[in-house]
């Protein structure tokens, strides 16, 4: 296992806890009640996600009318499905509503999400990512903005109404060059589907971070003692996402290539119900972590490394929890920063 950079070395502050909305299984209208509660619970952040379902902003704006306090964060929104402009337009106005709790998380995505169901190319991510970054962070500060990038040329456009309290922007990031610029020119990252042991390769990556960063971990939960049910839950996405070629490259940079392989093969052969079974249980069970809400809380609480300022949550909840607004909350708060 790589050992932490030595800047990282020092004792870790308590972090930021949020959990990724709409729960699946719930409409967003039904989640006023779970929203007012969180800060009870110890969250700090209510995130949103945009890719084939709901999109990563309505959550957030019922998020910053239900709750003075929740910071809201989207991790996150393509950046090739939405126009710079019109990216800088919906930040600031969230930005009025909960001013200085706004964290934008933008990100390259994968074609499935961008070509497939939109119809857009995917073409150079990378640039196409920093291209979008630097041009939210100057919109948001207010600057008037012309001229050529190398994804896009911008004739002029400036903010009417520019955040009063920054917001924050940070990069979706899976490898060292995206980790990099999100840090350098941005105001951290956030990384997911990656085993604890691997937080260590992200955070010599990043390299020392300057204070005020954010690094992000995002942490798939399956809170049920019934194993069965946890892997027919979670193994079709897994397959799906880890046979998105972001993240095998990905996991093959974290040195994950062989574990993988197998499935890698079958999804390549149009056989993608092999690809699932050919997942290793010990893939399944670490990158989509189950067990009782205080197994996993354990297991959730191993991610947070010196460095680590956040972590996010995406909760898939069983059915037998959707039984009662009370147990949803005694779900989440046994799996938070407030349980034992």
């Amino acid at each position: 296992m790589t050992e932490p950079h030595p800047l990282h070395r020092a004792e870790a502050a308590p972090p930021k806890w949020g959990v990724t909305l709409p729960l699946p299984g719930l409409t967003i209208d039904r989640h006023r009640f779970l929203i007012e509660r969180l800060p009870d619970l110890g969250y700090t952040d209510v995130w949103s996600a945009e890719g084939g379902g709901t999109d990563a902003f309505t959550p957030l704006a019922a998020t910053a009318a239900w709750s003075p306090t929740l910071r809201i964060a989207t991790g996150i929104v393509p950046v090739h499905t939405r126009g710079p402009a019109v990216l800088a337009q919906t930040a600031a106005t969230l930005a009025q509503l909960a001013p200085g709790r706004l964290l934008l998380g933008i990100g390259a995505s994968v074609p499935a999400h961008v070509t497939d169901i939109n119809g857009i190319p995917f073409d150079e991510p990378f640039k196409r990512t920093r291209d979008v970054l630097r041009f939210v962070t100057r919109a948001l500060r207010g600057e008037y903005i012309a001229g050529d990038f190398d994804t896009f040329s911008i004739t002029g456009y400036r903010l009417p109404h520019p955040p009063a309290q920054p917001a924050k922007v940070i990069l979706g990031a899976l490898r060292p060059r995206m980790l990099r610029l999100g840090f350098t020119e941005g105001d951290g990252a956030i990384t997911n589907l990656l085993f604890p042991e691997d937080v260590p390769t992200v955070l010599d990556a990043v390299g020392p971070q300057p204070p005020g960063k954010e690094l992000v971990v995002k942490v798939f939960v399956c809170p049920t003692e019934d194993a069965d049910y946890a892997h027919r839950a979670t193994r079709p996405f897994l397959a799906w996402i880890l046979n998105r070629e972001p993240y095998r490259k990905f996991h093959e940079w974290l040195g994950h290539g062989d574990l993988l392989s197998e499935s890698h093969r079958l999804w390549a052969e149009g056989d993608a119900e092999g690809a699932q079974k050919a997942l290793p249980d010990e893939v399944v069970d670490g990158l989509f972590i189950s067990g009782s809400p205080e197994e996993c809380r354990e297991r959730i609480l191993r991610y947070h490394r010196p460095g680590v300022t956040t972590i996010q949550l995406y909760v898939s909840l069983p059915p037998e929890v959707f039984v009662s607004r009370a147990r949803v909350l005694e779900t989440l708060a046994r799996l938070g920063p407030g349980g034992s």
